[in-house]
């Protein structure tokens, strides 16, 4: 037993740790940001799944290594160059979008909130989601159909592209308006981001889910193909028989009421309640501590 501590401790000696200057904590808290964007880009796209079957193909890599099956990692070694000039083609849209996030970060803001004390987060307004039920059973109500694509943490950016650019705010007028026939905007969806409306005519990806009623339109099929690629919400409103449906998560939920509506609504809107006031109270009191050591 003797043996096994000084052999140990003998071994603890030779061990030494890096002296770290300021330089060094620069580089470590630079590191671990950095590492946060890209957590965060992950979170909040699709790059998830992908990443996942890279996480599966550097496994499968790493078996082949331990097992020493050469052809493969000879392969593998030839194809490399190809495979990264690859995974920067897939994910171009995600890339150019986390970087231009980089650089509207407001950093010193983010880290010490300055605001009041309460801060209310959400993702649109109580009068929103009046706006959104009230303008679909409008709309219903004389069949009118639409496609109202409500964004959630996944960016739908690369489907915005598709529409036309609109920007503005949302009432339930200019969403009866876009989806009026024969208007030049009431073809394909709109995306709402926030409290505005942010592009029209927008073209969806179609499910290919065999469950689904073969007597739904490709607008009921366009709803549920972006709920099975995003976290988005998005209303139906049939052209045909005038009810009202919402596609989330890939499910659709045929012919529901306004108070089921207004429901699923307030979920995703998602509102909370961050308070700030103990960072502005210990701000304040070191301040007040300052003032008084100054007199």
């Amino acid at each position: 037993m003797q043996e096994i501590l000084s052999t140990i401790s003998k071994n603890l000696s030779k061990i030494s740790l890096p002296v770290m200057g300021p330089i060094d904590v620069i580089e470590i808290l630079l590191i671990a940001f950095f590492a946060y964007q890209f957590i965060v880009w992950i979170k909040f796209t699709r790059a998830y799944t992908l990443l996942k079957g890279i996480l599966v193909m550097a496994g499968f890599i790493l078996l082949a290594y331990l097992l020493k099956m050469n052809t493969i990692l000879f392969i593998v070694r030839n194809l490399a160059n190809v495979l990264i000039i690859g995974l920067i083609i897939i994910f171009q849209p995600e890339l150019r979008k986390v970087l231009e996030q980089l650089g509207e970060k407001k950093i010193l803001s983010a880290l010490f909130p300055f605001d009041n004390g309460r801060e209310v987060k959400e993702r649109f307004t109580d009068r929103t989601i009046n706006e959104l039920v009230k303008a679909s059973f409008d709309m219903a109500a004389v069949k009118t159909g639409a496609l109202i694509v409500i964004e959630e943490d996944i960016l739908l950016t690369e489907y915005e592209r598709t529409g036309i650019n609109v920007d503005a705010i949302l009432t339930s007028q200019l969403l009866i308006n876009i989806f009026e026939h024969n208007t030049p905007l009431h073809d394909g969806a709109v995306i709402v981001r926030g409290n505005r409306v942010a592009a029209a005519t927008c073209y969806l990806p179609l499910s290919d889910n065999r469950e689904l009623s073969k007597q739904l339109g490709t607008r009921h099929r366009a709803a549920v193909g972006i709920s099975e690629v995003s976290d988005s919400l998005t209303i139906i409103v049939s052209e045909e028989s005038g009810a009202v449906s919402i596609a989330h998560r890939g499910r659709l939920q045929r012919d529901i009421s306004a108070a089921a509506l207004r429901e699923a609504l307030v979920r995703v809107q998602n509102k909370k309640v961050v308070d700030n006031r103990l960072i502005r109270q210990l701000l304040k009191g070191k301040m007040k501590h300052e003032k008084k050591n100054n007199q």
